[in-house]
């Protein structure tokens, strides 16, 4: 995999929200670093400080957390083009609330935090990428899971998420679905079952 590749990927995914000049992608370029990580290893740890968020441009990851009682639950996955990283604990510059795994061999590029919000201030077309992603994906999606956990059953969570996360269903265990879902895999088995 050469790193033109992937930079290009992550280029053009930007301009697919909001379209780039050639002098914010060339100081874009210089807070990135590429990283691969195995199946199973940590992007990073619950308690832990971070400074940079990251786009995926090969593999699969969750976001979860984990209660007094040790019980994992998952929060989120990401995928191909999307970015990943939590975002109250960079914006607070504070420890991170959150763990995020590898489900697979997977492949991202760090972009620096801090350096990248410099320029957010200095490039409105950065600025303008940056609403447009975080409205799709940060406000609408948490609104969905909100609405969906305390006002869906179970059946009716389980249909959402086919709808919303169909396309990387098998690559998930049963265990992740139900966990994000809020349901035992027995529970999940059943539903599907029934389907």
């Amino acid at each position: 995999m050469k790193n033109d590749e992937i930079l290009n990927s992550l280029k053009h995914t930007m301009n697919s929200y909001y379209p780039l000049s050639e002098e914010t992608w060339k100081e874009l370029n210089k807070i990135l670093t590429i990283r691969k990580i195995k199946k199973d290893e940590y992007a990073f740890h619950f308690n832990e400080k971070i400074n940079a968020i990251s786009y995926v441009y090969k593999g699969l990851f969750r976001v979860f957390a984990v209660n007094q009682k040790g019980e994992e639950f998952n929060k989120n996955f990401f995928w191909e083009t999307r970015v990943y990283g939590d975002m109250i604990a960079l914006l607070q510059d504070k420890e991170t609330q959150t763990s995020i795994q590898a489900l697979e061999d997977s492949i991202v590029v760090e972009i620096t935090h801090d350096k990248y919000r410099q320029l957010l201030y200095k490039y409105d077309d950065l600025k303008m990428y940056h609403i447009y992603y975080l409205e799709k994906h940060w406000i609408f999606q948490k609104d969905n899971i909100s609405y969906s956990l305390v006002l869906e059953d179970a059946y009716d969570r389980y249909k959402r998420f086919l709808k919303e996360y169909g396309h990387i269903e098998k690559r998930l265990s049963q265990y992740h679905i139900a966990s994000y879902l809020g349901i035992s895999p027995t529970h999940l088995s059943r539903i599907k079952k029934y389907s």
